[in-house]
């Protein structure tokens, strides 16, 4: 799962794929050609790479994915923290908020999770 690596493109057409799915490979070039202006052609090229890489599959006309949006964002926020901040989620965090102050909700989630996480 964490070796997928996608484009910003390929991204988007991704999320077209999870929020519609399970959707048929007709449906699904009408949407790209809606959201993304793209021309049959560029959507089967497309859907082919992500079901050569795993993520997507097209099975009798219906496309579905492989790996779920929760659990590819998870993977690539793993690889981003491993990557960047060596493997250090303090390290991470501590980077975000020197830029982007958390809010009081913000605040008291992540403290809501990180009490979870003890207990658990």
């Amino acid at each position: 799962m964490s070796d997928v690596e996608l484009g910003a493109v390929q991204e988007r057409f991704a999320d077209i794929v999870w929020k519609y799915e399970p959707v048929g490979s007709g449906e699904l070039v009408k949407l790209c050609e809606k959201e993304l202006h793209w021309k049959k052609p560029t959507t089967y090229t497309v859907l082919r790479k992500l079901c050569e890489k795993g993520l997507l599959q097209n099975e009798n006309g219906i496309v579905t994915s492989r790996i779920s949006r929760e659990e590819f964002y998870a993977s690539k926020s793993e690889q981003i923290i491993e990557e960047s901040y060596q493997g250090s989620l303090p390290a991470f965090i501590a980077a975000f908020t020197s830029r982007n102050k958390l809010s009081a909700q913000e605040a008291e989630e992540i403290q809501r999770m990180i009490d979870s996480f003890k207990k658990g």
